[in-house]
């Protein structure tokens, strides 16, 4: 039902976003969608790029009298540091850097200056990845549907994060500092961390979570392999930049115990059917079960190093070392706001899917009359069958 796409290089005059689908009748202002910009921004490790960009949307079409009209919606962010690079002669590149996609895409594209594949292939890119999502959120938000996220890990440093703290707490505490931590006492170990890796000269990388609370149950499927909600959520925050593995709820410490220990039994109280733990993360047979989602990533050191890395010259085919062009420490507290965005895209696709419509005013009684985990919504026969 939903779709996106985005243009536009780092350098470049502007990042343009085009999402398609959205029903009409949504309220919007440039306002709600330059907040979650703001948060991109932020983050304790960020390079001198963030100290030069101002995000700010322009809505170019699909808004009218501050409402979506069922057009797709076109966004513009404007390049700041465009005009440090415009009309300038920019030196050739020629050295690819481990773990960029510089040299992948000089094979791919037969690129005759790396460049062209690095102007891509930034996290500048996710900015216009957190306008879209910002405007998803605003839509799941008319359906009681919040979206959170929060830092768990960087380098070696993880948080203390006890089971009983509500998420809302966790969202809270994390927005209170610039590591995105809940963990006070771990936003301190890390900040100091990300200072030992940048007098080192180095990068860390981490984990963080997404959380969607309010989200129904019945949202994707089981039928088909691509309507599977949770193979979804994984391609989405996977393709995060330098983002490498992501698990719905616990997925990988599962792994290591019994069925037992994993599997969230079912019980009946007062004609609700509950469950007293979250082990599936909000999520079985690619549906979702009306608890909260909870979405984990893990992000990659950043691949641009102060230190110098061994590689090879293409244009004379000699040893070299790469040249470092301005970059994060660590992006980890930043990544988890575009974690955000991409969830909030696949959510607000599945919403749509689960209640078609053009308008909000068609969505609305839709929603109010979705079959939930009462006992009354499900009608059971009772009789043998046969195929």
């Amino acid at each position: 039902m939903l779709r996106f796409l985005t243009a536009g290089e780092s350098h470049g005059p502007a990042l343009t976003a085009i999402l398609e689908g959205l029903p009409a009748g949504l309220p919007l202002s440039e306002e709600e969608v330059n907040v979650q910009l703001r948060r991109r921004q932020k983050g304790y490790g960020s390079g001198g790029r963030m100290r030069i960009e101002r995000d700010r949307v322009r809505f170019l079409g699909g808004l009218l009298a501050g409402r979506t009209t069922g057009a797709p919606l076109a966004m513009q962010i404007e390049n700041r540091d465009w005009a440090n690079w415009r009309d300038r002669a920019v030196p050739p590149m020629t050295v690819p850097r481990p773990g960029h996609a510089d040299l992948t895409g000089a094979v791919k594209y037969g690129y005759r200056d790396l460049r062209l594949a690095l102007e891509r292939a930034s996290a500048r890119e996710t900015a216009a990845r957190v306008a879209v999502g910002a405007v998803c959120r605003r839509l799941l938000a008319e359906f009681g549907i919040t979206l959170g996220s929060y830092v768990v890990q960087i380098g070696e440093v993880t948080a203390d994060l006890p089971a009983d703290l509500p998420y809302p707490q966790r969202f809270d505490r994390a927005e209170a500092n610039e590591v995105r931590c809940p963990d006070p006492a771990a936003a301190e170990a890390m900040r100091g961390r990300i200072e030992q890796a940048r007098e080192a000269r180095d990068t860390l990388g981490g984990l963080f979570e997404v959380v969607a609370l309010g989200v129904p149950p019945g949202l994707g499927s089981h039928v088909h392999w691509d309507r599977r909600l949770d193979a979804r959520l994984l391609a989405a925050v996977g393709s995060i930049q330098a983002v490498k593995g992501v698990e719905i709820g616990p997925a990988f410490a599962n792994a290591a115990r019994p069925g037992t220990q994993v599997h969230d039994e079912i019980f009946l109280r007062d004609g609700r059917l509950v469950r007293r733990s979250n082990r599936a993360g909000g999520l079985e047979g690619g549906i979702t079960t009306g608890q909260p989602l909870v979405v984990r990533a893990a992000m990659k050191p950043i691949s641009t190093t102060l230190t110098p890395l061994r590689s090879v010259d293409l244009a004379t085919g000699e040893e070299a070392t790469t040249r470092y062009e301005r970059s994060d420490i660590c992006a980890v507290p930043r990544a988890a706001v575009v974690g955000e965005a991409m969830v909030a895209y696949v959510l607000a696709d599945a919403l749509l899917e689960k209640l078609g419509g053009d308008s909000l005013a068609e969505l609305r009684p839709r929603f109010a009359a979705l079959r939930r985990n009462r006992l009354d919504d499900l009608e059971m026969d009772d009789a043998p069958w046969h195929f």
